[in-house]
């Protein structure tokens, strides 16, 4: 699954326990009639990701829904959903820079349309 929208926080790396469990936070809020704020998590190894990300910028993340049951001490069930990223990307244009090798495509409105074809031609084409 995926969520688009626009970051709005990125949290601090944290760490819990002695096992060293790593986790950093990330909020996006979708651009829609009714803007959502998701919290997602990003676990691991995956909380580097979000080093190149700051506020502000348009992304898509890759996400799992994940769920598990919990049992207090009072024998109570439980039941916890989270949201964990595996993958964002960065939804801005490309800076152009000046030494690129492909040269940018203009746009469709700067070609004319074709006016000298021969109907009576035939192209060697097999379909």
């Amino acid at each position: 699954m995926e969520i688009q929208g626009k970051v709005k926080v990125i949290g601090e790396e944290q760490t819990f326990g002695n096992n060293g469990f790593r986790k950093r936070e990330l909020v996006v809020t979708t651009e829609e009639q009714y803007p959502q704020h998701i919290m997602i998590e990003f676990v691991q190894d995956k909380c580097g990701l979000l080093d190149n990300y700051s506020v502000g910028n348009d992304v898509k993340v890759s996400i799992n829904l994940r769920g598990r049951e919990w049992t207090n001490p009072q024998g109570e069930v439980k039941y916890f959903n989270s949201i964990q990223g595996w993958r964002i990307e960065s939804l801005q244009p490309a800076a152009q820079t000046g030494n690129s090798e492909i040269p940018p495509v203009p746009p469709v409105e700067a070609f004319e349309p074709a006016d000298n074809l021969n109907k009576e031609e035939h192209d060697d084409l097999p379909f």
